[in-house]
């Protein structure tokens, strides 16, 4: 059977702003509290975890608080791929337990390595993977560029949901 590549990263997904978290009320404490290295912000947030196709098609996602660590959330993908699938991430994702463990499942977790890593990959082979992260860096954009200035909620459940609509109508514009 051919092997099917997918890769798996995370997103910022900011509810309030810092200047704003003392009056949030949808998400409140240290576990929703996230740090965008990229615009060097402080916010409320969540994080959306992606799992998408080599196409950059999403296939599994889900949120967690902002400042869960991605090795944390690794656990928490349900994984239902075929058999043999490579699934490929950032540096973030090392767990060398977690591997061998979907290893004996049937599924090739192949992260980026660190420089100090005890299991370095080739140089070409960390060359295509790392030209391969693009598509869910893509995908990301493509969320991000669907989703409003203002998700209006009172609850975090509506606020969780509306996202989830939008990563579904992102995955639908894939089909057609």
């Amino acid at each position: 059977m051919r092997n099917v590549g997918y890769i798996i990263d995370s997103f910022p997904l900011p509810v309030c702003d810092n200047i704003r978290i003392r009056r949030c009320r949808r998400y409140q404490g240290e576990a929703w509290r996230g740090y965008q290295a990229s615009k060097r912000r402080y916010f409320y947030g969540l994080k959306i975890h992606l799992l998408v196709t080599a196409q950059g098609q999403p296939v599994e996602f889900f949120l967690t608080p902002d400042a869960d660590s991605d090795a944390k959330a690794l656990k928490q993908y349900v994984f239902d791929l075929p058999d043999q699938a490579i699934i490929t991430g950032d540096k973030a994702y090392n767990d060398y337990d977690y591997e061998d463990l979907l290893e004996d499942a049937g599924l090739h977790l192949q992260p980026l390595r660190k420089k100090n890593s005890k299991r370095p990959h080739e140089p070409a082979l960390t060359y295509l993977m790392s030209s391969a992260c693009y598509a869910v860096e893509t995908t990301g954009s493509l969320i991000e560029r669907l989703l409003p200035k203002h998700i209006y909620s009172v609850i975090a459940a509506g606020f969780e949901l509306k996202t989830a609509f939008f990563i579904l109508a992102c995955s639908l514009n894939f089909l057609f």
